[in-house]
């Protein structure tokens, strides 16, 4: 029997999907993933500005999701919450799987 959860718990899970439904967050993440890097290694990688990685940066971090290091005058940031790769994961899985469907149909068309 499956529990019922409370409007709260539903409201926190709301809450961590609307943080990754923002690309640039994921692709803050993406990065992230590979190991911990500067904020000016992230401006570089994800081509945003420096004040819109710090943004998106200040939110995943007051949600828990990534960590802050201070090295001198540099700011580094990590992964603080590993499991959302599983999330993430499982997402892109079903997404490449529902790709990959649709280009066979799309093949099976065109060649008929």
């Amino acid at each position: 029997m499956q529990e019922v959860m409370s409007d709260e718990m539903l409201e926190l899970i709301a809450q961590r999907f609307r943080l990754l439904s923002d690309p640039m967050r994921l692709r803050i993440l993406h990065q992230l993933q590979g190991g911990e890097k500067s904020v000016s290694e992230l401006v570089e990688a994800t081509g945003a500005s420096q004040p819109n990685v710090s943004k998106h940066l200040s939110t995943l971090r007051t949600h828990g999701l990534v960590r802050r290091r201070q090295e001198g005058n540099m700011a580094y940031f990590s992964i603080g919450a590993p499991f959302i790769f599983d999330v993430c994961n499982t997402v892109c899985d079903s997404m490449k799987s529902e790709w990959e469907q649709r280009n066979s149909l799309l093949g099976q068309f065109n060649n008929a």
